[in-house]
């Protein structure tokens, strides 16, 4: 398994900034005065909620395609395009933040990453398929 030792670290930094933007939704709760279980109520609170939302939605499939990647093709391309989705994320939440409408740049780059990863597994396996039957 040590093999995938980069994937693996891409993949726990990716969880690390998950973390880190949960960190950011407390942040927020605590300057806004907003208390759980509201989600509601103040701009900047709805921002960090929202990006830490749409990080969860879009980690099941970031990490599903990043491994089959690795496995399939080769890990350190993988790895290396699962820095460049950490950084997507980061400019998305850091352009939200900001200004919802500056988050478009970062939302592209960790989006057009996944399909990468995604159809360059897909398209790996079904030609390592086609080529054993």
């Amino acid at each position: 398994m040590m093999q995938y030792s980069w994937t693996a670290i891409v993949t726990i930094v990716a969880l690390l900034v998950y973390i880190g933007l949960g960190l950011q939704v407390a942040k927020a709760r605590g300057t806004s005065g907003i208390e759980a279980p509201a989600m509601t109520g103040h701009p900047v609170l709805e921002r960090a909620v929202r990006v830490h939302i749409n990080t969860l939605e879009w980690l099941p499939i970031f990490l599903t395609a990043l491994w089959l990647f690795a496995i399939y093709w080769n890990q350190k391309v993988a790895a290396g395009l699962g820095v460049v989705w950490i950084v997507g994320r980061l400019l998305y939440s850091s352009g939200y933040m900001a200004d919802p409408s500056k988050r478009s740049t970062g939302f592209l780059i960790q989006a057009l990453t996944t399909l990468v990863l995604l159809l360059g597994a897909l398209g790996k396996i079904v030609y390592t398929m086609a080529v054993s039957a």
